[in-house]
């Protein structure tokens, strides 16, 4: 295969992984990749580009743990340092602030793991040969 047929074929990741953090079709930006809140749509609407094709599994929610834990680890500490806060009124703030953050990050990253996925041709979303 020559490198202008492998071209054709590419699918840039980065591409793919910021519509995945938009909830978009990997392949064309377009349409919606969720059929609702975590459940991935089969097809995309716009360009019917198969997305069932995905394993995205524990990845998105350990991600999200991630960047809530860090997020929150610099939280705490302002608020300790700069307000001194109740311990209830710091846990309240925090255990709200953890559930919110958790709820909005969740979708973008299974987006976002489901466009890597796609962009590297993994667990069935096709090789260039194909």
């Amino acid at each position: 295969m020559t490198n202008a047929e492998t071209a054709e074929f590419e699918r840039p990741t980065g591409a793919a992984a910021l519509r995945g953090l938009k909830r978009q079709c990997p392949n064309c930006g377009e349409g919606h990749m969720f059929a609702s809140y975590l459940k991935v749509a089969d097809t995309c609407p716009h360009c019917d580009e198969e997305l069932f094709h995905h394993r995205a599994d524990d990845g998105p929610a350990y991600l999200t743990i991630l960047l809530v834990g860090h997020i929150l680890g610099f939280v705490i500490h302002i608020m300790w340092v700069q307000f001194r806060p109740e311990p209830m009124t710091m846990a309240t703030v925090l255990s709200v602030g953890a559930i919110a953050l958790s709820l909005y990050l969740l979708p973008r990253m299974k987006g976002m793991v489901v466009g890597i996925q796609w962009a590297r041709r993994m667990h069935g979303f096709g090789r260039p040969d194909q």
